[in-house]
Parts: structure tokens; sequence; C-alpha cells
């Protein structure tokens, strides 16, 4: 039993920074708003020769075709009061690539926010808090030294992390986009992903700050209880 415990807890301490860097994903991926940021700070309009209402209805058509059962894309805005189809069959097919990451992101939120939850449960259930509390710490930090790791890479070298990641994410070239032409390459530069990348790192390290602190408001309480305990005895 003594093993399983230990095994159980390191599970969870893992799990941890999976679950906060997927559900910072999921979060960004669902953020239209974050989107349309990067429409304004890039001057994406200008670049596009989109209006504002057209450049919010491609954000809002994107997260949209992520959450659904949709194969493909198909998404038309005006341009010159001329309507069209904003993606060609390249940047559909790469779109197609990228919402199969995005479900594997979500499906590898739900497994560790199910085992997370019932691990917490079983402690609780057991009156393990100390046990959990170390966990929560142990997994916290483990998240902070992770995402200090990332940042710092996209600090100092963006482009080399930004091109191994889809070297290793997608098994063609479809994400190889021309500038000039492709839209969705417009739409979100390079500098849009930079953007993205530090918010996701943030949020995963104000999750973790906040998990860890729990923890440690636990272990202090614990530790202080058992100490007033002692004193108590010993007078």
């Amino acid at each position: 039993m003594r093993i399983i415990g230990i095994i159980t807890k390191w599970l969870f301490i893992l799990c941890l920074p999976l679950l906060l860097l997927t559900a910072s994903l999921a979060l960004a991926v669902n953020s239209a708003w974050l989107y349309e940021y990067g429409f304004d700070k890039y001057n994406v309009g200008q670049t596009t020769g989109l209006d504002w209402p057209e450049l919010e209805k491609a954000s809002t058509g994107l997260v949209h075709y992520f959450n659904s059962g949709e194969e493909n894309i198909s998404l038309s805005v005006v341009k010159d009061g001329e309507p069209f189809v904003l993606f060609n069959q390249r940047e559909v097919a790469h779109l197609r690539d990228v919402k199969g990451l995005i479900w594997l992101d979500y499906w590898i939120l739900l497994g560790t926010l199910i085992y997370a939850l019932g691990y917490a449960g079983v402690s609780l259930w057991r009156k393990n808090r100390r046990q959990l509390s170390w966990g929560l710490v142990g997994g916290s930090g483990l998240t902070l030294a992770l995402m200090l790791a990332l940042g710092l890479g996209a600090l100092f070298n963006f482009e080399r992390l930004f091109l191994q990641f889809h070297l290793i994410s997608f098994a063609n070239e479809l994400w190889l986009l021309d500038p000039s032409k492709d839209y969705l390459i417009m739409l979100f530069p390079q500098g849009f992903w930079f953007d993205a990348t530090l918010f996701c790192t943030g949020v995963a390290w104000a999750g973790a700050l906040i998990l860890g602190g729990v923890g440690v408001g636990v272990i202090y309480a614990s530790t202080s209880s058992t100490s007033s305990s002692s004193d108590r005895r010993g007078l």
C-alpha cells in the first residue's frame, strides 16, 4: 500500500504541469479576444485589407470550428464589398491538423483533471490533507520551473522554438505558408504566437502559484496546529 501511495502521489505531481498547461492552451484557443488583440497589435486589418467586423467574424469562426464536429472549415468574409472564402485548400488542411492537436489538448486536460480531482477527493476522504498539500506544492513547483524554462526559451530564441514545435507536431509541411497571399499567416504572424506563448505560460504560472499557495497554507496551518497541541500538552 505504501508503494501505491507513493506512485499515486508522484502521478499527481506530474499531472499538475500537464493540467495547468493544457488548461492555459484551451483558454487561449477559445479566447476570441486574444485573436483580436493580435489583430489590433499587428495591424492585421491593414495587412489583409479586412475591416474590423470581418476580422471579428474570422476570430469567432475559428473558435466555433475548433469546437465543432466539422472536419473542414469554411469561412467567408467580405473584402472591398465582395464576399470570398478566407482560407485556401492548403490552409484548410493545415487547420484540420491544428484542430486535431487542440482536441488532443482537450483530452489530456480532461484526463489529468479527472485524476487530479480523484486523487484530491480520496486524499480528503482519508484525511490526508498534508500529503495532498505536499503534492500541490511539488506539482506547482515543477510547473513553475517548466514554465520558466519555456518562457526563457521563447524570450531568447522563439524562432527556433516555434520551428521545433512545428517539426515535432506535424507530419507534413502544410504549415509552410506564404505571408503574401495566405490569410492564415497574415491573420496570425509570428509575433502573435510569441505573445500567445507568453500568455499560456503566464496563465499556467498563475495557476501554479495559486495551487502552491493553497498547499503551503494548509501545511503551515497544520504545522501550527500541531505545535499548539504539543505546547498545551506540555503545560
